[in-house]
């Protein structure tokens, strides 16, 4: 029996099939479509993409009338993330998980496959044979996606291989392990069509899309300053040198790639600023540090980043801080405003103005200071806490929607979804790229521009 509170509203859920793109010129207000132009705004009659003509259940994905059908690559004995993405994947009942490839070792990947009730038939030894016996099933078996859950060094040959076969993807970060890879990986979704979605899964808090529907429509006033931080002590010691699963690959400059912990976490810290402000980069300058005596990539960094609008940003990312453990926290410095949100206290935003009194921003999806973009990231009424898994969902959520409408002939947006998508997955790795080569360099600034970027 579902619980219902006093406050819920049943509306909550189909709000998120309201809200196809983040497309800053046109946010989605109440049945209205507010668009800026140079400091205008007009309102026009929004056009909503429902399932139907009136909202149908989630479980059927629209007119596409069935759950979606999911593969698993990774999320075998001793994982984290795999376990993570099968659980958020089915949150809103809108997959079902019935294939896998959940190890490198065969045998491993078929032991593992009973956790995850995935029928042995359907409990791959690799990922090529997966791809090709999955392809040779008939079109109402086979799968729609695949989840990528691995080491970054495997993300790019597994996700080129489902797209070329046509699958849908959603692939950890680092998208790829390096720049080149995701430059070709991006080509690949390109040509093929797939929906391709990236698990920067911080942007489905609903506070932080809330602060960036707040950001874009101007109740900051111009941004100045973004300080974007995420600070862990997990690794202040050798735990790779106690072959510590986690630690092991993440300090493997063979498995990780350039970068250790701005690889890592940094990458995360740089997405939530770049998603809540949409403030374009121009250039970057890093410092890159290892402090534990032995460890192969980095375990601390900072970067100062110069944005198109002449704003100036920081990211700072540590793994070797005492006592903190997944503290992303983010400020951003307005001319009319300032907020700040943090991960670890996530159903909390604090909006401060300079002679008014601080405002607490709750998540709230029946309140009126609630935009659509935060009520349409909600599941459950005020006071019931959402967190990690609920915002993971919330990139799974509406990817689906993308991932119905291409299943049924309907086009969908490709560029500027709300979900993070492949553009974004090459911008991180473009990230990694010039912070190690800054940093390299004794902090120069490089370039920061990349081609695909999107507000």
């Amino acid at each position: 029996m579902g619980f219902c509170g006093p406050h819920q509203n049943p509306d909550v859920e189909h709000r998120a099939n309201d809200l196809h793109t983040r497309n800053p010129a046109t946010i989605l207000r109440g049945g209205f479509s507010t668009t800026f132009h140079a400091g205008n705004v007009t309102n026009q009659p929004a056009v909503h993409r429902l399932y139907g003509a009136t909202h149908m259940s989630e479980t059927t994905n629209g007119k596409l009338n069935r759950k979606l059908r999911m593969a698993l690559v990774g999320g075998g004995q001793g994982s984290f993330i795999g376990r993570v993405h099968a659980t958020a994947a089915v949150l809103d009942n809108r997959a079902s998980l019935v294939a896998g490839a959940l190890s490198s070792d065969p045998v491993r990947a078929k032991a593992s496959a009973p956790a995850y009730d995935i029928p042995e038939s359907r409990a791959y030894g690799s990922v090529e044979e997966m791809i090709q016996k999955e392809k040779a099933l008939p079109a109402d078996q086979r799968i729609d996606f695949v989840s990528v859950a691995t080491p970054n060094h495997t993300h790019f040959q597994i996700a080129k291989s489902a797209a070329e076969a046509g699958f849908n993807v959603v692939c950890d970060k680092p998208m790829t392990f390096d720049f080149v890879q995701a430059e070709e990986l991006v080509t690949a979704v390109e040509n093929s069509g797939v929906v391709f979605a990236v698990s920067h899964n911080y942007t489905g808090y609903p506070l932080v899309r809330q602060a960036r529907e707040m950001i874009l429509s101007g109740e900051l006033g111009e941004i100045n300053a973004i300080r974007s931080n995420y600070i862990q002590g997990w690794l202040r010691t050798r735990l790779e040198a106690s072959d510590q699963k986690q630690a092991a690959w993440r300090t493997d400059p063979k498995r990780s790639g350039a970068a250790g912990c701005f690889g890592d976490i940094g990458t995360h810290a740089y997405n939530l600023g770049r998603y809540m402000t949409g403030l374009l980069p121009a250039e970057i300058s890093c410092s890159l540090k290892v402090f534990a005596e032995g460890r192969a990539l980095d375990d601390y960094g900072h970067a100062v980043v110069r944005f198109e609008n002449g704003a100036i940003g920081t990211v700072t990312a540590s793994q070797i801080s005492h006592g903190r453990e997944n503290d992303l926290f983010i400020e951003v410095d307005g001319t009319k405003g300032a907020l700040q949100w943090r991960q670890e206290e996530p159903n909390v935003m604090i909006v401060r103005r300079n002679g008014s009194p601080h405002q607490m921003y709750t998540r709230d999806p029946n309140a009126p200071f609630m935009n659509s973009m935060g009520k349409a990231a909600c599941r459950l009424p005020s006071g019931h806490p959402e967190a990690f898994f609920e915002a993971f969902a919330n990139v799974y959520r509406f990817a689906y929607d993308d991932m119905a409408a291409r299943a049924t002939g309907e086009t969908f947006e490709k560029r500027d979804t709300i979900y993070p998508n492949v553009y974004d997955g090459a911008e991180g790795m473009y990230f990694i790229q010039q912070c190690v080569a800054s940093s390299q360099q004794n902090g120069a600034w490089l370039p920061m521009k990349y081609s695909g970027a999107r507000r």
